[in-house]
């Protein structure tokens, strides 16, 4: 949902890192679909569909969807895809852009069915959501997979620092310290890539990462 930026101040209050993070999105929507609309991130997209066991189509979250790019195109290779997203503008544009369901959840209130996913699509998403709380939300994805469904996250990478970067709560952690969250919710890791592809290290701000259901 955003981009790879780094932090300039300690952490607050919880509500108070999602209650700017969201306030922000809401004050900037517009511009925000304008600058992302036409980002390529099918590298991603095929990273999870490949890793997703039996036939096609999967049930795929869309988690932090946004204004619906991504929830469109899995639409349209004929997948069932449902958006999750915490900024209301974005759920009215998601739903409007892509026909699917839109869920409107705050990320540290998630209600969400359990087994019901083949996959979640978390593309710039769970880096929104503070360290203190990420053990419980990664449960919560992991509970709404189906048996060894797959989980894909893309976040910016960094040395573990948290805080806000202007109105925009963000963690960046490095590649051991996202494999110790996700593995202790119950994820075997599947495969890692840094984008964008082709590029040095230092110019690959971001992390992917694939995870199976365990």
């Amino acid at each position: 949902m955003s981009n790879p930026e780094k932090p300039s101040r300690s952490a607050p209050a919880l509500p108070q890192a999602t209650a700017r993070t969201l306030a922000h999105y809401e004050r900037n929507a517009a511009a925000y679909w304008s600058g992302t609309r036409d980002h390529d991130v099918s590298q991603n997209l095929a990273a999870l569909l490949n890793a997703i066991e039996g036939e096609p189509p999967y049930s795929i979250l869309d988690f932090g969807c946004g204004p619906g790019r991504d929830l469109l195109r899995l639409r349209l290779l004929g997948h069932e895809a449902v958006g999750l997203d915490g900024t209301k503008e974005f759920v009215a544009m998601a739903r409007a852009y892509s026909a699917c369901e839109v869920l409107h959840q705050d990320f540290l209130a998630l209600d969400l069915p359990a087994g019901r996913f083949d996959g979640v699509f978390a593309n710039a998403s769970l880096f929104h959501v503070p360290s203190a709380v990420l053990p419980e939300v990664l449960r919560k994805l992991h509970a709404t997979l189906k048996p060894r469904g797959v989980l894909f996250s893309s976040n910016p990478r960094g040395n573990n620092e948290e805080g806000f970067n202007g109105e925009r709560y963000g963690c960046f952690h490095d590649l051991e310290a996202w494999r110790a969250h996700v593995g202790a919710a119950g994820f075997t890791e599947i495969e890692h890539y840094y984008r964008p592809p082709g590029l040095p290290r230092d110019q690959q701000p971001w992390l992917a990462t694939v995870w199976r259901k365990s």
